[in-house]
């Protein structure tokens, strides 16, 4: 899954270990968000999205199964 979690740190000026302390995770947890080695449970999206000031659509970019294939 991709995100635009940098797009949005970035445009915040917000650092990822500020990010990772605000939502109560690990600044690896954020590179991994970030890299797309890591899917975020539902709870660290919602509170993602709310750190941003945005939805969890505009932040994650799902991707329909059927056109994965």
């Amino acid at each position: 899954m991709q995100t635009r979690i940098q797009e949005f740190r970035r445009r915040d000026k917000v650092t990822q270990q500020a990010l990772a302390d605000a939502v109560n995770v690990t600044r690896q947890t954020i590179i991994s968000l970030e890299n797309g080695r890591y899917n975020a449970s539902l709870l660290l999206a919602h509170k993602l999205a709310r750190f941003f000031g945005t939805t969890i659509e505009e932040l994650f970019l799902f991707e329909d199964e059927e056109d994965a294939i």
